[in-house]
């Protein structure tokens, strides 16, 4: 699948359905192989975009920030991952899209909004913001591989203000996708999304690079949310969900309905089946990390509170199934 035809591939069939296309964030720790697949088996976006990886440590295993199975692809996914690089080296971007294109991925995006401390520090993620060279230059050197090229940003580094310059800037190098959280690094997720801008944004678009799609990401939780949003705004093509699906690993239904709360215990069965798995071939269990995911099975609204506190004081998976199998003592 070549530049031009991977996204428009996607963007097509959801224009067939007459809606945007709908994709899962890159989340560290949560958009790997095992909870792809959770989602998947829930209800799959059109398509989802992996966890953060270093773009040095592509090419290069002896970097400070390893990839430690961030590209692995379990056999039971159908479809790869948009692949999520940061950094800000040009050549770093140029080796690693030509050795994903080697490893049989299809496209990649880059990592221009991540308001992670250790990230800005090593100048990735919203530090391209304020170094508009470093973010033309990786783009240039991420395309040089034919991989379809997309970018993932904020409004600005400090103020909302900043998105006037900056988004036309990345329109000027002409990515095939653009997405947008609408807030700045420094307001992280902590005021809401700013969607008072979506349309300025694709009137950008529509002068300066009307071949971009556009996606919007921030403060949408779930199929429906989003569908309203593209509603609102013509011209919209794309919907990002990242924490929604910690309220919801239901999010992308397009005819939600209430799931019970077996059901929701279901998912976490597999997931910690498939948690184990992924443990094992790349022998570094991330049990704690896992912990972040009970509150989404085990909800208040469905009298799960103390199973929840329970699998939290777990000290492995064998020990919330342990908890799973008891989980009658602690229900409401």
């Amino acid at each position: 699948m070549t530049e031009s035809t991977f996204w428009s591939k996607i963007s097509a069939q959801a224009k067939s359905e007459h809606r945007p296309f709908f994709s899962m964030a890159p989340m560290e720790a949560v958009s790997n192989t095992v909870f792809r697949q959770v989602i998947t088996h829930a209800c799959a976006p059109d398509t989802f975009f992996s966890e953060f990886v270093y773009a040095k440590a592509i090419t290069n295993p002896n970097t400070k920030f390893p990839i430690h199975g961030r590209l692995y692809i379990d056999p039971r996914e159908k479809t790869r991952p948009v692949v999520q690089l940061w950094g800000n080296e040009a050549l770093d971007f140029e080796s690693a899209a030509y050795s994903l294109k080697e490893q049989g991925f299809e496209a990649i995006d880059i990592n221009m909004g991540c308001p992670d401390g250790t990230v800005i520090k090593n100048h990735g993620g919203s530090d391209l913001i304020r170094n508009h060279q470093w973010a033309q230059d990786v783009i240039a050197a991420a395309k040089t591989s034919g991989l379809a090229v997309s970018a993932k940003t904020r409004l600005g580094y400090s103020k909302v203000e900043e998105f006037k310059d900056w988004i036309p800037f990345l329109l000027q190098q002409d990515v095939d996708v653009l997405t947008i959280h609408l807030r700045t690094k420094m307001e992280m997720s902590k005021v809401p999304a700013h969607l008072e801008v979506i349309d300025d944004i694709i009137k950008m678009r529509d002068e300066i690079a009307p071949q971009t799609l556009i996606q919007i990401n921030g403060d949408i939780p779930d199929y429906q949310a989003g569908l309203k949003l593209a509603q609102e705004h013509p011209g919209l093509d794309g919907i990002m969900i990242g924490r929604g699906v910690f309220a919801n690993p239901f999010a992308f239904e397009k005819n939600p309905t209430t799931h019970s709360l077996d059901e929701l215990l279901d998912l976490l069965q597999m997931q910690l089946n498939l948690f184990d798995d992924f443990s094992k071939k790349y022998d570094m269990p991330r049990f704690p990390s896992l912990k972040r995911f009970f509150k989404i099975y085990a909800r208040p609204e469905l009298g799960a509170t103390d199973l929840r506190n329970a699998m939290m004081d777990a000290k492995s998976t064998d020990d919330v199934r342990k908890t799973l199998a008891e989980k009658d003592k602690y229900l409401k």
